[in-house]
């Protein structure tokens, strides 16, 4: 499965990420949101949608699993095992969605010109159990297909997007298959195909030491505005993969030395990040306020204490998350303050955090989806891998089979276990649950063995 997660979504592995330190030449970062998490339509912002698409499936009806084709708005599609749900326990933005049972496939009938990029928002359906399925397309018109990127896990039953990075030229057509979970259904809803104007690949260049990215990319994240909802914004003392539509990082990738630990003070200056492309919606630092939502960073202020300036970089609201107060404030932040301690212990460590799904529980109560007027969505789920190796140099060639490997997943509540340990779970859970391919730089066989761990210390 890790070879097909290298080889899906492109060699677009993006930029020379020069064997540097720290000081890695980056800069951008993010912060945007046009469109409400919620609403069907997906703005075409600086990719051009396939004409008919987001497919939102409101405009067909299919009561039944006997397979059967029908016309949607975006052209004929093929349902087998699989029907248009509209009850209560179908997920789904507006009124219908695909619901697909047993090893059901949802296919287009017909080709598109193009895809850069495939966005499909999925759940489990109700109280059903987990499910897994896949992307798979055709460029003959059917005669045969592949799959493109990596197997997606449906566990919520509240709606989250995955975005594939295609980059196919000429007609295609695509198809969902659920291959797992037997009479377990899933939903399927906002399917959509984008074409960008850059089909440039961009080199790549092996990263070196202390590179934020050495781990790999998780998301194979582009620095093209062709891809907003996978953005590469590459920073001196941070990378990250951001989302316009959601206006926060889908991740964030950095390495935490002894040198990056020093004597600078906290520099609270929260603002705008105005390297966003032009047009993307800026959040502000008061876009949180009375919301109940901490500005939760993601790479954090004390990870960052050598200089003034790499502790304000950290400030950019583009970097930020709406984080319950006791997550960010709480167990998080005891998380952060014990990675600090093994660095001062004698270790470095590379770090790659980010959130997922939508709807968590802030001091305000209840459960909220966005805030800042609908610009910017409220994880469901804040998450974090830590790779921990003792000082040293040659780094990749150092991690083994028992190499530590910390990490947890903290639902974005205020009602948190104060223990960062109760929330220890696999790397291979949290790629499930994002549909990430994280560490994705190490061997494949030692791959298998620290990210199917849950660390015990």
């Amino acid at each position: 499965m890790k070879a097909l997660k290298r080889l899906s979504l492109m060699a677009m592995l993006c930029l020379g990420l020069a064997a540097c330190k720290k000081e890695n030449q980056i800069q951008p970062e993010t912060t945007l949101f046009e469109q409400r998490l919620n609403n069907k339509a997906v703005t075409a912002s600086a990719q051009a949608i396939a004409a008919g698409f987001p497919e939102n499936f409101e405009s067909g009806s299919k009561t039944s699993y006997t397979t059967a084709s029908i016309t949607l708005s975006s052209g004929n599609w093929s349902l087998n095992d699989a029907l248009i749900g509209n009850l209560a326990a179908d997920a789904k933005n507006g009124s219908q969605s695909v619901r697909i049972r047993n090893t059901g496939i949802l296919s287009m009938n017909f080709d598109v010109n193009g895809a850069d990029v495939v966005s499909i928002a999925h759940a489990k359906y109700g109280t059903d159990a987990t499910s897994t399925w896949q992307l798979w397309y055709s460029t003959n018109g059917g005669s045969s297909w592949q799959q493109s990127g990596s197997t997606v896990t449906s566990s919520s039953t509240t709606l989250s997007t995955i975005t594939f990075n295609t980059a196919i030229s000429g007609n295609v057509r695509f198809q969902i298959r659920k291959i797992s979970g037997g009479t377990a259904r899933i939903n399927i809803d906002d399917f959509s195909i984008s074409t960008g104007g850059d089909t440039t690949t961009p080199p790549t260049t092996a990263p070196g030491d202390n590179s934020h990215l050495l781990m790999g990319n998780p998301s194979n994240a582009v620095a093209s505005i062709s891809y907003p909802e996978n953005y590469l914004m590459e920073r001196t003392y941070y990378t990250s993969s951001y989302s316009k539509s959601r206006a926060t990082p889908n991740w964030v990738s950095w390495h935490i030395g002894s040198s990056d630990l020093g004597s600078a003070s906290r520099q609270d200056d929260f603002r705008t990040d105005n390297t966003l492309p032009s047009g993307w919606y800026q959040v502000s630092n008061s876009s949180y306020s009375g919301s109940g939502f901490d500005r939760g960073h993601n790479c954090p202020s004390a990870d960052r204490t050598s200089s003034v300036t790499a502790n304000s970089s950290t400030f950019l609201m583009s970097n930020m998350m709406p984080q319950a107060p006791n997550n960010n404030q709480g167990s998080w932040a005891d998380l952060e303050n014990y990675t600090r301690s093994l660095v001062t212990a004698g270790n470095e460590v590379y770090v790659i955090c980010g959130s997922y799904g939508s709807g968590g529980t802030g001091s305000n109560g209840g459960t909220t989806y966005t805030i800042d007027n609908g610009r910017v969505n409220v994880p469901s789920n804040t998450w974090k891998v830590i790779v921990v190796l003792p000082n040293g140099n040659n780094d990749l060639n150092r991690i083994t089979s028992t190499t530590r490997v910390i990490t947890i997943n903290m639902p974005n509540t205020n009602g948190l276990n104060t223990n960062w340990k109760t929330y220890r779970t696999s790397v291979n859970a949290v790629e499930s649950a994002t549909g990430y391919d994280l560490l994705s730089n190490v061997p494949v066989a030692i791959q298998n063995a620290i990210e199917s761990a849950t660390d015990n210390q």
